[in-house]
């Protein structure tokens, strides 16, 4: 009963927070117009300098400054400030690392100069060390696309200026102008988020899993901002697709959060039939598929019902793209992810996977629905689908849906393809999908391994947020984000990426590529949501693991779960559980 009581004042808070007020001197007109933040605010100061332009203490004056703590008020009479010195030949740069990927932009506070005029500064943001040394364009492919990471401000005299709105962890500033002497009393990062409890927990035995669980969950909280973005940096817009992986990453860790709502209705009124979300046929299919999580978690049946209309339409359009063969003949943008984009044979694949899992699910919903009429037309479709078997394609991507979809065998799928060399042709998205998959197949020794060796591999190179896409093979003879590259080693930002992900413009904080964090407490804590919230089957699979334990937000409170290895190989269950929630074991 405690924890039910604790969890209620929690969400009861943050949701009343949200209610800011305009102070009275503000007429009704004004209060009408305004749109509350549901945004938090905090400054940071620098971890550490990274590279000065100058070492010889005659251009940059008293660095170390930068990196004290301040109180974020100008003083006249404020000495051992931070200096900028420039001349005709030397216009001086210094490199900030503020410790983490963040979302936000800079204040910059300048003293007293003898000029009272304004200084220009060059800014130039980095989610790695590369990308904040860059120029815009080039081979590295360096952007202000989405949003403003390379420009010039001008900072006034005695007075501070804030600016930007990005993700980025690093921070180059350079003087533009000759002759001019900066003093600058602090650069602080203006960290914006969603200030949100973390209800959901994973610990275990391997150090390397535990980082990996909290790097997803703190990739999905940037990214969620007035809506579930995909990126910080890049694209900054709600897809559906990439969403799914997101959505179940916070039903992992935040529970049941309107922001998942809000961007749900977002892409169906921005997209009426029959338009497909974002013009892309498979994202319509992950809005329904997402609708379907949401109830299986939280049992909202008020809100699943908000979307019949919709939802019936939907399924009836597309159920108007298959053939007299069984085959999907979807239009539109026909996409899964861009390492498959290429490959038609898989992206047929996919997408009949994805069809078959889509009338399947709308099946469901029409039984939830009370419509037993559609429930018995929905599911007859899935089973067209499933009559027709693409052609043998060895797409990790595609063969993870099929025996999602129950188009393959899940086992013979996982020998033949997902276990076939190693996490070489992974993808950050669909990797999600390949997890499922080798759960499905029992294997999770070496989904384990995968995460390990896959997401892990990030970190290594200095990630504190997961990545847009990320290839095994470009790590040989690369440099980490959070160092300058040497010059005998290739840039891991910079001189990769494909399609739309070239260079710097790859996003290296992107909320699909969460999916660890939602594997890893369904599968290792054995946590398995049944019947709208109101069982939970605690089934876990320790894998090589000694130990794991967690919590996990339900509809009722918070659950906690622990398990411990026995020296004759069984394992040990413990929980404490909500009042109200039935547990299976």
């Amino acid at each position: 009963m405690k924890h039910s009581i604790l969890f209620l004042i929690t969400v009861l808070a943050y949701t009343l927070g949200l209610n800011a007020q305009l102070p009275p001197s503000f007429g009704k007109d004004v209060s009408e117009r305004a749109r509350p933040s549901e945004m938090t605010k905090v400054y940071l100061t620098p971890s550490k300098v990274i590279w000065k332009s100058d070492n010889t203490g005659q251009l940059l004056i008293n660095p170390e400054q930068l990196l004290k703590k301040g109180n974020g008020q100008l003083a006249v009479n404020e000495n051992n400030l931070f200096q900028l010195k420039s001349t005709h030949e030397n216009k001086p740069g210094i490199l900030l690392d503020y410790g983490k990927e963040i979302h936000g932009g800079v204040k910059i506070a300048m003293g007293i100069k003898k000029d009272k005029s304004p200084v220009k500064l060059r800014l130039r943001f980095g989610e790695s060390v590369g990308e904040a040394m860059s120029e815009i364009g080039g081979e590295t492919n360096a952007t202000n696309e989405h949003s403003m990471r390379d420009f010039v401000v001008e900072v006034p005299w005695l007075g501070t200026i804030e600016v930007g709105e990005t993700g980025f962890r690093f921070l180059r500033i350079d003087v533009v102008e000759a002759n001019q002497e900066v003093p600058l009393k602090s650069v602080e990062a203006a960290f914006v988020y969603r200030d949100i409890p973390y209800l959901g927990s994973f610990k275990s035995s391997d150090e390397r899993l535990n980082e990996i669980w909290l790097t997803g969950a703190y990739t999905v909280q940037l990214n969620m901002q007035d809506y579930l973005w995909d990126g910080i940096k890049r694209d900054r817009l709600v897809w559906v697709g990439d969403m799914h992986p997101e959505v179940m990453t916070i039903n992992t860790v935040f529970g049941n959060h309107d922001i998942v709502h809000k961007s749900l209705d977002l892409a169906r009124d921005q997209h009426p039939l029959p338009q497909w979300m974002n013009g892309i046929s498979s994202y319509s299919m992950w809005w329904l598929l997402i609708h379907k999580n949401i109830y299986d978690y939280h049992g909202d049946l008020e809100y699943l019902k908000e979307q019949k209309s919709y939802m019936i339409a939907l399924l009836d359009q597309l159920a108007t793209f298959i053939d007299k063969d069984n085959k999907e003949t979807l239009d539109g943008v026909r996409f899964m992810d861009w390492p498959t984009s290429e490959i038609p044979e898989a992206v047929h694949a996919g997408l009949q996977a994805m069809m078959a899992m889509t009338f399947e699910t709308g099946s469901e919903i029409m039984d939830i629905y009370g419509k037993p009429e559609l429930k018995k037309k929905y599911g007859k479709v899935a089973e067209r689908l499933r009559k027709h078997k693409p052609r043998d394609n060895t797409t990790k991507q595609a063969a993870a849906l099929m025996a999602l979809a129950d188009l393959e065998d899940a086992q013979k799928i996982n020998t033949t393809i997902l276990k076939k060399d190693g996490v070489e042709r992974m993808s950050t998205f669909y990797g999600y999908y390949i997890l499922e998959a080798m759960a499905k197949a029992g294997d999770y020794d070496g989904a384990l391994n995968v995460i390990r060796e896959y997401w892990g591999g990030m970190l290594d190179l200095g990630a504190t947020t997961f990545w847009e896409d990320f290839n095994i093979l470009d790590t040989k003879n690369t440099g980490r984000i959070d160092e300058l590259s040497p010059p005998n080693k290739f840039d891991i930002h910079g001189d990769f990426g494909e399609y739309c992900y070239v260079g710097f413009r790859h996003s290296l904080c992107h909320g699909w590529a969460s999916g660890p964090t939602a594997w890893l407490s369904q599968y290792v804590l054995g946590i398995n949501v049944m019947d709208a919230g109101e069982k939970i089957e605690i089934k876990p699979n320790l894998g090589n693991l000694k130990w794991a334990k967690g919590s996990f937000p339900t509809k009722y409170g918070l659950l906690q779960v622990s398990h411990t290895r026995n020296t004759d190989g069984s394992v040990k269950t413990e929980y404490d559980a909500p009042e109200g929630l039935t547990i299976i074991q």
